[in-house]
């Protein structure tokens, strides 16, 4: 009889746990949440550690200049984080790197967002160490090859200086070769293992791309995969911006939060 009460109490507490009124979705008004990926380890000794954010509104954009309300300290507030944070997960978007003997020190990110504050250390913990530029299955991220000839592979972002007029859209060509080491379940489906995806990460007015995902057209090269895409940006005003443009393989967005396989780049435009 005991356990018949005990089995139905149990019972009673996991249908009032499912029952609970889930707090729902608010397109803006929220806080959006620094995120510490982990850390890994430079050729020259140094460390970089690595950065994404979460913003929960699902459709507020936000701008927030570097300083109290946008701070990496020390040595901040400005070290490269974005000022510009877009709705959902970005993972790894951004590195802060500390010098060899960084030791037991942090660094923290601290954002203040609609009236929110959120902190996020980072350190050294062994527990935090990623492997960004190839997963235990032996899968690699993607190149990124612009015009120029300068390309990038992995989270470290390299940046591609452009300029344009304010009243043309700027074209944005790029090239992408991957390894296509994961097998996709869906490969019916997904012929093209790679996605390229670009926002705006800095600057002071509205950047329109005509396909923030541009379809992308498979060529022939050296690589498992080769392939290329464009799309374009119109800016709002003039000044300084900085795109970023991350290129996925198949493990996707994070790697799948084994924090394994993407690459970063930065355009940085000078708009007149």
């Amino acid at each position: 009889m005991m356990k018949l009460m005990l089995s139905l109490g149990v019972a009673a507490a996991m249908l009032s746990a499912q029952t609970l009124p889930v707090e729902p979705f608010h397109d803006r008004g929220q806080g959006v949440t620094p995120a510490y990926e982990g850390w890994f380890q430079n050729a020259d000794g140094s460390y970089s550690l690595s950065f994404g954010y979460f913003s929960r509104n699902q459709v507020q954009e936000l701008d927030v200049p570097p300083g109290p309300n946008n701070r990496i300290e020390p040595g901040g507030p400005d070290r490269g984080q974005p000022t510009h944070f877009i709705p959902g997960r970005q993972w790894g978007i951004f590195v802060v790197n500390v010098p060899k003997d960084f030791g037991k020190n942090k660094v923290t990110w601290t954002l203040i967002v609609n009236g929110q504050t959120a902190t996020i250390p980072a350190s050294l913990d062994p527990l935090w160490e990623i492997s960004p530029f190839k997963e235990a299955t032996g899968n690699t991220p993607p190149v990124l090859r612009f015009e120029t000839g300068a390309s990038n592979q992995g989270p470290t972002p390299i940046t591609v200086n452009m300029a344009t007029p304010v009243d043309r859209p700027m074209v944005l060509p790029l090239t992408i070769a991957d390894d296509a080491k994961l097998p996709s379940a869906n490969a019916r489906l997904r012929p093209i293992p790679v996605a390229i995806t670009w926002s705006k990460y800095r600057g002071p007015g509205i950047v329109t791309f005509a396909a923030t995902k541009p379809a992308i057209e498979k060529t022939t090269g050296d690589a498992a995969f080769n392939g290329k895409a464009s799309t374009t940006a119109m800016f709002s005003e003039p000044g300084e911006y900085l795109l970023r443009v991350v290129g996925n393989d198949l493990s996707g967005s994070g790697g799948g939060g084994y924090q394994c396989c993407w690459t970063n780049a930065f355009v940085k435009v000078s708009v007149k």
